[in-house]
């Protein structure tokens, strides 16, 4: 897979995909690179006029009528139910890309923490919204997305929403170690139930987007912008690992796709290992319940195969 590119797609003409936060980055690179497959591709969008602008992009560079923005937003459960509930038809491919990274202190219009309520409980209420349409595309696949600061995420089950302390850094990991949880246990409960539907995560390893905007780095700072220009590859280079995850034959429910160069920073996608507490089945049931209590999203359609 070392020599996969965007053009190595196979034609995905009558496949339906939703893309969240692909109005730019990794997201809007994803789009692009399925669209110009011959994809239909939903960019689910909080910013209607910053998705308007995306999905006129996304159409010129592939040439496609098949793109459409609807907006979503994650951090409002009521925007995700009102998304899913405005949804028809199969969805052969959901990737929960959209995220927030570091913060300062906020919570999404339920109460949650931010990056917590954004990256983990907005996904996972609109991945179980949206469940029998996956089930009704048959062969159907779920992307998530996480972030090699899943290495240092540790579930605070006693301060799950950081109200006691926060740490952006840490709430960041949080954040992104529970995506991988859920991809894990996901899979876990649809191979369980008998599902054709494939769950797999997907990192970047460190990407050129706009994920840092809302870190809120003063001007002083701005050496840091500098820096992170120099180190990281392309948003369309840190989409490689998110398309190969979305698109190859070669993809098995549960693997995780990153980088192949040295710390998985940047290069050709392969299959990586996330780090070993992951595959923790009583951390993952655990975090599972918390999350239908947030959310009131139950998937009750899995729940025979718990």
């Amino acid at each position: 897979m070392n020599d996969f590119t965007a053009d190595a797609i196979g034609d995905l003409t009558g496949r339906r995909v939703v893309i969240t936060g692909a109005n730019s980055g990794l997201g809007l690179q994803t789009a692009i690179g399925l669209g110009r497959a011959g994809a239909e591709v939903i960019l689910a969008c909080r910013d209607e006029q910053r998705g308007r602008d995306a999905e006129k992009r996304v159409r010129a560079e592939t040439g496609s009528d098949r793109i459409e923005m609807r907006t979503l937003d994650l951090a409002n459960l009521t925007s995700v139910r009102d998304f899913a509930a405005g949804f028809s038809g199969p969805l052969d491919l959901l990737v929960n890309n959209a995220g927030v990274m570091a913060t300062p202190r906020a919570t999404t219009t339920d109460g949650f923490e931010l990056q917590f309520g954004t990256n983990h409980l907005g996904h996972f209420a609109l991945t179980g919204l949206l469940l029998e349409h996956l089930r009704e595309a048959g062969a159907a696949r779920v992307v998530t997305l996480s972030s090699l600061a899943h290495k240092r995420g540790r579930i605070n089950f006693d301060d799950l929403q950081s109200k006691r302390r926060y740490r952006r850094w840490k709430a960041y990991g949080q954040s992104k170690i529970a995506n991988l949880y859920f991809m894990v246990e996901l899979d876990r409960r649809a191979r369980a139930a008998g599902w054709d539907l494939t769950s797999v995560a997907a990192h970047p390893g460190m990407a050129n987007t706009n994920l840092t905007a809302g870190m809120n780095i003063p001007a002083a700072l701005d050496v840091f912008n500098v820096f992170f220009r120099l180190v990281t590859q392309s948003d369309a280079a840190g989409a490689l690992p998110s398309l190969y995850a979305a698109t190859s034959d070669d993809v098995r429910g549960g693997d995780y796709y990153g980088p192949s160069g040295p710390g998985e920073t940047r290069g050709a996608p392969r299959l990586v290992a996330p780090v070993a507490r992951v595959l923790d089945r009583d951390v993952a049931v655990r975090l599972w319940n918390r999350s239908v209590e947030a959310t009131g999203v139950d998937y009750a359609a899995l729940q025979s195969a718990v």
